[in-house]
């Protein structure tokens, strides 16, 4: 974990907040931060970052299987090295999102949020009304990893600045292009071979598999406990949005693709409708989806692949083992996209892409920004935002005679998404590692390297050409989007479960389409739209 600055000193920061653009704190605070630094003995450039220990205030999520952070390895390890204690609050990542809009509405604030996931509109908002502070001049000043990244890429650089030129958030990245598509559909493999069926390849004879599932006892165990088909309605990687391609339009969601440089939403068109269709009649009528997929949580559904008796049939994540474990992974094989009763065949392309912008922020209850951005700076040196993303050396990596980091062997019987969860903060976390940092500082973990073939051989060749990209809008309009969206989505969302469920699709649409009119749709798909076609004239500035 090396320093890109060249020389070392002691720098007392007056002028820390009128610098870094924060408003609202007056001379006081100014004083205050100054004699703060004296005190610590705050260090320029080098390692400690403070000669006498500083404590800052984070709160950050962290997922079910996650250790609290004060006990990962890798953040034991800064802290002996930058002199930097953190005080964290872990929230479960469930809850995460209620609990940080509290904390914001009160006023109860951290120093800085950590994997922090705030949206375009949070960043815009809080930091016009102060309680978020810009970060381009301490960046400058205090941060020569990330600002060589920057200055390196400058469209990470435009991709994470507002429209009002200020950052109001650090950028969280793994450019490995493996999130194009999200919905690996996995099946079982050894119950198709003993009930004497091919590998799907059309949507009806996945059909006729699942019903067999249910059906014929594949486990042997003489109960019909077998599930044909589970997946998280309207979760990352655990959705059936990917089939619905069947039908001619993928879904995804946000219920938002692109075609020919058109926005389309697809919660109102015919073959969305023809899947619900599909999917009730076909599959929830007959008792072949998992009732519990409207409801389980993550930790449920993984627990499914673990039942002492074989149970699970089918389902939705980009990880076999970590459904179903490593020994009972070799029963399950992944399915390209199905061919539907038209012949349609094709997988969305997930929309976004680019990085994260709000994994990490600084508060202005925060009277050492420039000690935090020294700290977190040390993420975004490349082999730290590694170890950051995936885990430490040994425990997770060594160096090779070359300096990478090659993964060491996983523990018998650990997944590595789950060995991930219990050693590093992860994919939200801050740090940058960008594609040419593959395979020379880093190599792809294992089962990245194998959802990149799994990719090429299963989906990309059916995947669609357009995605909405990760556009930083316009304050006045995010503020529409923000007004309309998150409830339009909601209704959406709970009519999709509902006529996969119930059924009814058909008689209610023309009521459905008129309450999303009058919720707003085609105002947000105006927006939509004009961001796009905005985005794609500047490209060819």
């Amino acid at each position: 974990m090396k320093s890109l600055f060249k020389g070392a000193g002691i720098v007392m920061l007056a002028g820390a907040f009128a610098v870094s653009g924060c408003s609202g704190n007056g001379n006081g605070a100014n004083k205050a931060v100054g004699n703060q630094n004296k005190e610590a003995k705050f260090n320029q450039t080098g390692l400690p970052i403070v000669n006498n220990e500083v404590t800052l205030k984070m709160v950050s999520p962290k997922s079910a299987l996650a250790p609290e952070y004060s006990e990962l390895e890798i953040f034991k390890r800064l802290q002996k090295d930058t002199n930097v204690k953190i005080n964290w609050t872990n929230i479960p990542d469930t809850d995460y999102t209620e609990k940080k809009n509290l904390l914001l509405a009160s006023g109860d604030l951290p120093d800085a949020f950590y994997a922090a996931g705030f949206t375009d509109y949070e960043l815009i908002n809080y930091g016009k009304d102060g309680t978020l502070i810009p970060l381009e001049n301490l960046i400058e000043q205090y941060a020569p990893n990330l600002k060589a990244l920057l200055d390196r890429r400058p469209d990470i650089k435009s991709s994470i600045t507002a429209p009002d030129g200020h950052i109001y958030g650090l950028p969280s990245f793994e450019e490995n292009n493996l999130g194009t598509n999200p919905f690996f559909h996995v099946i079982n493999k050894a119950w198709l071979d003993k009930l004497g069926l091919k590998v799907p390849q059309t949507l009806d004879e996945y059909t006729e598999a699942l019903l067999a599932f249910k059906t014929k006892d594949p486990n042997g165990n003489g109960k019909q406990d077998e599930i044909p088909l589970s997946f998280m309605h309207m979760q990352w990687c655990m959705d059936i949005a990917g089939l619905f391609g069947a039908f001619g339009l993928p879904d995804n969601l946000e219920h938002r693709v692109v075609r020919d440089g058109k926005v389309i939403f697809t919660g109102t068109q015919p073959e969305y409708k023809e899947a619900l269709n599909y999917f009730h009649e076909k599959w929830y009528k007959t008792g072949l989806i998992d009732p519990e997929s409207f409801t389980q949580d993550a930790a449920q559904y993984l627990a499914k692949g673990k039942t002492t008796d074989e149970t699970l049939g089918s389902y939705v994540w980009w990880e076999i083992e970590e459904v179903v474990g490593t020994e009972r992974g070799k029963d399950y094989v992944l399915l390209s996209p199905l061919k539907g009763p038209d012949g349609n065949q094709t997988i969305g392309r997930a929309n976004g892409g680019g990085p994260g912008r709000g994994s990490f922020v600084i508060t202005k209850a925060n009277i050492n920004p420039e000690i935090t951005m020294r700290w977190i700076d040390q993420q975004f040196e490349p082999y730290m935002a590694a170890q950051i993303h995936w885990g430490p050396l040994d425990i997770v990596y060594k160096k090779d005679e070359n300096g990478k980091l090659v993964n060491l062997p996983l523990p018998d019987g650990a997944s590595a998404g789950e060995f991930r969860q219990k050693v590093a903060p992860g994919s939200g976390a801050p740090g940058v590692i960008t594609f040419d940092e593959f395979g020379k500082i880093v190599d792809m973990e294992p089962r990245a390297q194998q959802r990149a073939k799994d990719l090429e051989q299963y989906y990309n060749p059916y995947m669609e050409k357009e995605n909405y990209p990760s556009i930083f809008f316009e304050p006045e309009e995010l503020d529409r989007i923000n007004k309309i969206e998150p409830e339009l989505l909601k209704y959406v969302n709970t009519q999709r479960g509902r006529f996969i469920v119930d059924g009814g699709a058909d008689a209610e649409w023309d009521k459905y389409l008129k309450t999303l009119d009058k919720m707003g749709l085609k105002e947000l798909m105006e927006i939509y739209q004009t961001g796009l076609d905005r985005y794609n004239e500047n490209l060819k500035k």
